[in-house]
C-alpha cells in the first residue's frame, strides 16, 4: 500500500471519527444544544484530530526513518566476504546496486547469489516495514477515535481545544515557511562566499565579459574564466523591459474594460480565453518565439534595412510580455472588481464621468493589488528560461539594442548546472553568486513597491 492510499484511509477515518463524535454530542446534550459548551461540529472535529493528527505525525516520522533503518539494515546483514577490501565510494556503489536490484532497476555490475540475497533481504525488509507502518498507522487512528469520543461530555471545551490545535498547525506553517526562506539565502549565501574567495567581487559585480570558462588542466587553453556579469543583468532587464512594455498596458487596460465596461456575457467570455495564456506551457511560446516571431521581426527588419539577429531580446520579450498579461489583466481585475460599489455611486453623484471616476476613484483604491500584479509580472518575466534560450540566445552580449542577441541570469544559471558538475569550481559555484544577486534585486523591488504603494495609496472609513 502507497503512502497516498494510506492518507486517503486515515482521513476517511478522521471523517468517520468526526461523525461519531458529533452524533455522541448531540446524544448527550438530549436536544438542547445549549447544555453542551461546544457546538457538535467541534465534537467532531475534536474526534477528528485525535484520529487523524496521530496517524499522520507517525506516517511522517516513519517515511522519514524508514530508508535510514533500512539501509543500517542492509549494511549490517552485507557478509565480510563482501565488503572487505572495498573504499566507501566502491560500497555506496554496492548498495546502490542493491536497492536499485531490489526495486527492478538496472545494475551496474553482474548480478551472483550473493547480490541477489541482499536484494531479496532488503525488499523483504521494506515489506515487513510496509505492513507494520499499515497497522500500527491505522491502530493509533482508530484508538484515537475511541479515546476522544469516550472523553466526550458536556463540559468539554471543544472548541477551544480545536482552535489550540488549529492554531498550533497554522504557526507550524508559518515557521516552516521562514526557515525554508533563510534556508534558500544561507545556502545561496555560503555557495557564493566560495565563489567570491575565488573571483573578486568587484569583477563579478562591474566586470563587462561573461565567459565562465575555468581551466582544468594547466595547459588547457580557450578558457579565460572571465566572471564579469553586467552584460547578464543587462540582457535580463531588457527583456524584463520589453516583456512590461507589452503586459502592463495590455493586461490593465483589458482588466479595466472588464471590470467597469464590459456587459456580463462578454465577460464570462473574455476572461476565460485571456487566462487561457497562462496555462500555455513556456515551451510553446519558445518554439512561437523562435519559428514564427523570430523569423517575422527579422524579415521586417531586412525589409527595411535593419540588421536584426535570428535571436533577438525584441522577439523573447514581445512573446514574454504576452504569456504574462493574465498575471496583470486577471489580478487587477479582481482587484477593481472588489472596490466597494459606494465608491463609485457617491463619485458619479457628484458628476464625475466613468472615466473620471476610474482614474481618480478606482484606481486609486486598487493600487496595492494592481502594484502586486505588475510586481508579478515582473518576477514572472525574471525568472523565465525557456522563452529566452530558444528567442534570445545564450550570448552574453552588453547592449541596449532589443535587435540584438542576449541572455539572462536564469539562463545562464541553467546552463551553468547542466550535466554532471563539479561543486569546487568558479565556473559552478558561479551560478549561486548570479541567483544570489538576483535575489537581493528582488528583493529591492519588493520595498520599492511597498513604498510606492504606501506613500499612493487611498484610504477610506
Amino acid at each position: 500500500m502507497s503512502a497516498t492510499t494510506l492518507i486517503l484511509i486515515i482521513l476517511v477515518l478522521s471523517y468517520i471519527g468526526y461523525l461519531l463524535g458529533r452524533s455522541k454530542a448531540r446524544s448527550i446534550a438530549g436536544g438542547e444544544l445549549v447544555s453542551l459548551h461546544s457546538l457538535p461540529s467541534y465534537h467532531g472535529a475534536y474526534v477528528a484530530v485525535w484520529c487523524g493528527i496521530p496517524a499522520l505525525l507517525l506516517l511522517a516520522l516513519w517515511v522519514v526513518l524508514e530508508p535510514q533503518v533500512a539501509d543500517m539494515i542492509l549494511r549490517s546483514n552485507l557478509p565480510d566476504s563482501t565488503i572487505s577490501g572495498l573504499t566507501p565510494p566502491q560500497l555506496s556503489l554496492l548498495i546502490t546496486d542493491i536497492k536499485n536490484l531490489a526495486t527492478g532497476n538496472i545494475v551496474s555490475r553482474e548480478v551472483d547469489p550473493a547480490l541477489q540475497a541482499a536484494a531479496d533481504g532488503y525488499s523483504s525488509a521494506l515489506w515487513i516495514s510496509n505492513m507494520a507502518l499499515i497497522v500500527v498507522a491505522l491502530s493509533v487512528a482508530i484508538l484515537g477515535i475511541g479515546y476522544a469520543r469516550g472523553h466526550i461530555e458536556k463540559e468539554l471545551r471543544a472548541r477551544n481545544r480545536v482552535e489550540r490545535v488549529v492554531r498550533i498547525i497554522m504557526v507550524v506553517a508559518s515557521t516552516i515557511a521562514i526557515f525554508t526562506t533563510i534556508g534558500i539565502v544561507a545556502s545561496l549565501i555560503f555557495e557564493a562566499s566560495r565563489f567570491f574567495a575565488r573571483v573578486s567581487f568587484l569583477e563579478f559585480l562591474f566586470g563587462l565579459q561573461w565567459s565562465p570558462q575555468t581551466a582544468i588542466r594547466a595547459e588547457q587553453v580557450g578558457s579565460s574564466g572571465a566572471f564579469g556579469a553586467v552584460p547578464i543583468f543587462a540582457g535580463t532587464f531588457l527583456i524584463t523591459i520589453i516583456a512590461m512594455c507589452v503586459a502592463v498596458p495590455v493586461g490593465l487596460f483589458s482588466a479595466i474594460y472588464m471590470s467597469e465596461y464590459a456587459g456580463p456575457k462578454f465577460r464570462s467570455v473574455a476572461k476565460p480565453i485571456l487566462e487561457v495564456l497562462a496555462g500555455v506551457p513556456t515551451v510553446v511560446y519558445g518554439f512561437f518565439a523562435a519559428l514564427t516571431v523570430a523569423p517575422m521581426f527579422r524579415g521586417f527588419g531586412e525589409s527595411i534595412g535593419l540588421d536584426v539577429s535570428s535571436e533577438s531580446a525584441l522577439a523573447a520579450g514581445m512573446v514574454m510580455g504576452v504569456m504574462i498579461i493574465p498575471f496583470v489583466s486577471s489580478l487587477s481585475d479582481d482587484v477593481m472588481n472588489a472596490v466597494p460599489q459606494t465608491l463609485r455611486d457617491g463619485s458619479f453623484a457628484l458628476g464625475a464621468t466613468k472615466s473620471e471616476t476610474i482614474k481618480q476613484v478606482i484606481l486609486p483604491a486598487a493600487l496595492p493589488g494592481i502594484v502586486g500584479a505588475v510586481l508579478l509580472a515582473v518576477s514572472r518575466a525574471i525568472g523565465e528560461t525557456m522563452i529566452v534560450v530558444m528567442a534570445a540566445g545564450l550570448a552574453a552580449n552588453l547592449t541596449a539594442n532589443p535587435l540584438e542577441a542576449v541572455t539572462t541570469v536564469t539562463v545562464q544559471i541553467v546552463t551553468l548546472l547542466v550535466g554532471d558538475q563539479e561543486f569546487d569550481s568558479a565556473k559552478t559555484l558561479a551560478a549561486f553568486a548570479l541567483g544570489l544577486v538576483l535575489f537581493f534585486i528582488t528583493l529591492c523591488l519588493n520595498v520599492f513597491a511597498l513604498s510606492i504603494v504606501r506613500k499612493y495609496r487611498e484610504k477610506y472609513d
